[in-house]
């Protein structure tokens, strides 16, 4: 995440959509199911109609995330491959202070006490990823029973303290034989090969996880991983190469979707995490409040509109024209298989709009130059985008179910002579967003639990240590976890179910 304007090492993995220039991939003609609703009529939202006291709904459940490559560490130890993040951060210049993953956090040797300090927090549902080099080290072939069995101890501890496990497979870690063998994402045998990694670990997991999250943030790993190359494994790819890098990103998820409901046990849902654009109105009227619909829409054609509607768009197939991905039919019935839930991860609104008298029906709003922001540039304060992110995911697409995957803020969470660190900004943060998200569920829109991001401080990708979005300060030089005071606040939040 990037703490300094221009810096191409500190780039954010969710500014893409400024800089990576993919706002032109959501152009869409509407499709007939939004002439079905009633931009503006809170009433279909408003069933059942909830008193609004600040409360969640019951069984609302309170959670905080992390990733496999960001707190694990052991990167060596049990049999874990090489994945492409552990060749990019060692690339003197790639990351931050050339800070790198090997140990991280040390999570695979202290999760025990890890879950006790989520247990001390009340969290009821924790949200992990699998490394997929931990289970198969070159990708695919014999998988390594150590891997297994760590992923087994995990979520056993879990269930042990009353935290529901809910599993990502796919976190950016992708193992280097797969980049070597294949060019990663490029190829469809790395799309094969997810699928068919997903469908082994939901055999090995689904008796104990019910939720498994196919792959987290398409639009993010693909955009800088192989559109900037800011992230792993760092190519800049020509637009028709990038097109079908997008489009096998979303075939590995359909293909996971169909392992997994192969493979699980009974009862098991699975959906994926996005990092979804939500274009915000600027003023709430019903006019722009119809404009925010359709740039939702648009600005999410390339990933999560072709998921949740099992075809690109017309719009965004002329839009790339020439450089369009290569597909099948039978490629968009798998991308577009139906999802128990939908994940979103979202910080900040990707843009405030308006609605103009033009093809698209609304036109795009400035940030202010003076626009609060946190510790990172691209971290824009907006609490509104926890309101109509999951609004318009259900308008649109009819989502039943709805999780905030990730939502959070870097701060600069000063360890005071006394250990402490009295994050009070990232309360107020908390308060503002939570507020907006309560009142979306007040009326009616389905979320059904909130992630914080993250669990502790870790390795934020290319920003490396420097950038804290932890609720839990860790000192990189003992390992230590010290509970901010945001922690505190959680605590009373989870358990009173409410915007305290």
């Amino acid at each position: 995440m990037s703490d300094k304007p221009g810096n191409s090492q500190e780039f954010a993995r969710r500014d893409f959509i400024k800089k990576a220039g993919i706002s032109a991939l959501g152009l869409s003609a509407v499709p007939a199911l939004l002439s079905l609703t009633n931009p503006g009529n809170e009433a279909e939202l408003a069933s059942p109609v909830q008193t609004n006291n600040g409360s969640f709904p019951k069984g609302f459940l309170w959670g905080t995330a992390t990733a496999a490559y960001q707190v694990e560490g052991a990167a060596k130890e049990d049999g874990r491959g090489t994945t492409i993040w552990d060749t990019f951060s060692h690339i003197p210049g790639k990351v931050r202070n050339n800070d790198n993953g090997d140990v991280a956090c040390d999570m695979y040797h202290r999760y025990k006490s890890d879950i006790k300090l989520m247990k001390e927090m009340n969290v009821k549902s924790f949200r992990f990823s699998v490394a997929w080099s931990r289970i198969f080290p070159d990708g695919r072939g014999t998988p390594n029973q150590k891997g297994i069995d760590f992923y087994n101890r995990l979520v056993d501890e879990l269930l042990a303290n009353g935290i529901q496990p809910f599993a990502t497979l796919y976190h950016w870690d992708l193992p280097q034989t797969l980049q070597d063998k294949y060019k990663g994402w490029e190829s469809r045998e790395t799309a094969k090969a997810f699928g068919d990694y997903a469908g082994f670990i939901a055999g090995k997991l689904s008796d104990r996880v019910k939720h498994f999250f196919t792959l987290n943030e398409l639009s993010t790993f693909v955009e800088l991983g192989y559109g900037n190359g800011i992230f792993a494994p760092g190519l800049k790819l020509p637009a028709a190469g990038l097109n079908q890098v997008r489009h096998h990103s979303i075939l590995a998820h359909g293909l996971a979707v169909q392992a997994i409901r192969a493979y699980a046990k009974p009862g098991t849902k699975v959906g994926l995490a996005e990092n979804l654009s939500v274009p915000v109105p600027i003023i709430n009227t019903p006019e722009n409040i119809k404009a925010a619909e359709l740039a939702m829409r648009e600005t999410n054609a390339g990933y999560l509109t072709a998921i949740m509607e099992g075809r690109y768009t017309d719009k965004f197939l002329k839009k790339t024209g020439a450089d369009a991905p290569k597909f099948t039919a039978e490629d968009m019935k798998i991308i577009g298989s139906p999802l128990d839930f939908v994940g979103v991860n979202i910080y900040t609104p990707s843009q405030y709009v308006q609605a103009a008298n033009n093809a698209d029906g609304y036109k795009t709003i400035p940030f202010a130059k003076s626009s609060p922001r946190t510790t990172s540039e691209w971290e824009l304060l907006g609490p509104e985008a926890l309101y109509w992110g999951p609004c318009n995911v259900h308008k649109l697409w009819g989502a039943k179910e709805i999780y905030i995957t990730e939502n959070g803020m870097s701060s600069t969470d000063e360890l005071t002579a006394d250990r402490h660190v009295y994050d009070t900004d990232r309360i107020s943060y908390m308060r503002n967003y939570l507020t907006q998200l309560q009142k979306a569920t007040a009326e009616g829109v389905p979320v059904k639990g909130y992630f914080y991001w993250s669990m502790m401080d870790n390795f934020e990708w290319a920003s490396g240590y420097g950038t804290r979005f932890g609720l839990y300060y860790v000192d990189y030089k003992t390992l230590e976890r010290i509970p901010k005071e945001s922690a505190a606040y959680f605590k009373v939040l989870a358990a009173s179910n409410k915007v305290v």
